[in-house]
């Protein structure tokens, strides 16, 4: 199995990092591509660690690019088998990394865009404890048949998703809202007028997202 790394920022307050905050990168890119985050939302959460891995598997389409799982074959089975092994992978980096900051998963804030949306929603909702919320731009609930059996926690949920997104549909948030209240997950959303991005509107309901689940 690969073992994920990637670039890091902060704390901003230069002292030891208190909380750490994953930012899972989108499907072809890589870590240094949304490490840019935590210069902005580091100033809410000035106490945080933000890393950004790189995901396990190359993406063949560029050089550089990585991805969390294939989304050559698009069947709901196959994008199962997907994000579970990319879940094997990030648990992994996630309890190494808090292992080493001497944080518990309660300190922990996972963030991810597009297919690592995909994945920090996945990963999120079946760790043995609850992050402080899980952080979910458009993305994607994969395999929701299994979640009311494998959900082991209940963290706070955002999800953030652009009506002109034409690359992963914004009914697939939606979808996604109503089967984690179903489930009994706290959820908001923001529903916005833009595409498959990182917009300003949505970087900011993040920063006030985590802001306030770190001070709860």
């Amino acid at each position: 199995m690969t073992l994920l790394d990637g670039p890091r920022f902060g704390p901003r307050s230069g002292e030891a990092p208190r909380r750490l905050v994953v930012i899972c990168h989108g499907l072809g890119a890589h870590g240094q591509d949304v490490i840019g985050l935590a210069h902005e939302w580091a100033i809410a959460v000035p106490d945080a660690l933000f890393v950004a891995p790189d995901g396990p598997e190359p993406y063949p389409e560029t050089e550089a690019g990585r991805r969390w799982f294939d989304v050559g074959d698009r069947a709901p089975a196959t994008l199962a088998a997907g994000v579970r092994r990319a879940r094997t992978a990030l648990d992994t980096f996630l309890d190494a990394e808090l292992g080493r900051l001497g944080l518990a998963d309660g300190d922990l804030a996972l963030f991810g865009f597009s297919q690592g949306a995909m994945t920090a929603l996945f990963t999120g909702l079946r760790r043995r404890a609850a992050p402080r919320g899980i952080l979910a731009y458009s993305g994607a609930l994969l395999d929701p048949a299994t979640l009311a059996a494998e959900i082991a926690n209940r963290a706070p949920v955002l999800l953030v998703h652009g009506e002109q997104d034409d690359i992963v549909r914004p009914f697939l948030s939606r979808w996604a809202e109503g089967a984690l209240r179903a489930a009994g997950v706290p959820v908001e959303t923001l529903f916005g007028d833009f595409g498959h991005e990182l917009s300003p509107s949505g970087i900011a309901v993040g920063a006030r997202f985590l802001a306030r689940i770190f001070a709860a």
